[in-house]
């Protein structure tokens, strides 16, 4: 018994860390294969041999080259900060009163993400031309934004913010386009726009579309 009892116990904190680490790695790897090669030309065991990790333990963490993608486009919906965006976002809108705010701190953090997250978005379209899990998961992502933009537009509509004649269902319409990554492709990409003017004009947009027209 006292043998028992003097017995470490086993802590598991350095294998966490390490799993992490291979997990990042591994994210990063398969970041850097896919743009600079695109989806289908890419293989588990390039994306292993660039992480430094066996072919399995890419398996077994993400299940293929499909929850590879999903895992980065869910990182990149976090943001730059430490805090992920929609932590972020939903704090703001809790303490913040000033609905103009409002709309220019979720322009803001629009820019953000789509910064991050758009070079994803653009490998998933591409790929769910030819591939159906691709299609799947450029389908669930504009289904869980739209979830999202909801949430957002029914706050809005219990605050009292929106402009009468502005239902939810049209909020959410304006909200889930404002977020899309094919406007930051318009804009930014293709037109030059900075990430600094994208979020203006992302803000700006959602007042003038969403809230009275004159609020003095």
């Amino acid at each position: 018994m006292d043998r028992v009892k003097g017995r470490r116990r086993y802590n598991s904190t350095g294998r966490q860390e390490q799993a992490r680490r291979n997990r990042e790695a591994v994210l990063d790897a398969a970041e850097r294969l896919f743009l600079a090669d695109g989806y289908g030309p890419t293989t588990i065991a390039a994306i292993a041999s660039e992480a430094g990790v066996s072919v399995e333990t890419v398996y077994k963490t993400f299940g293929g080259k499909t929850g590879l993608v999903r895992a980065l486009y869910e990182r990149g919906l976090t943001g730059r900060g430490p805090i992920p965006a929609y932590e972020r976002s939903d704090r703001m809108r809790a303490e913040q009163t000033d609905p103009e705010t409002i709309m220019r701190e979720w322009g803001a953090l629009t820019a953000e993400v789509a910064s991050v997250v758009t070079p994803i978005r653009l490998l998933i379209r591409s790929a769910a031309i030819t591939d159906p899990e691709m299609a799947t998961l450029l389908a669930d992502s504009d289904d869980e934004r739209l979830i999202r933009m909801r949430h957002h537009a029914v706050f809005l509509g219990e605050r009292g913010y929106l402009r009468e004649g502005v239902t939810t269902d049209e909020a959410t319409d304006i909200l889930w386009t404002c977020s899309s990554v094919e406007l930051y492709e318009l804009l930014v990409l293709r037109r030059g726009w900075s990430s600094a003017r994208f979020a203006r004009f992302v803000g700006e947009f959602m007042i003038s579309a969403l809230l009275p027209e004159s609020r003095a």
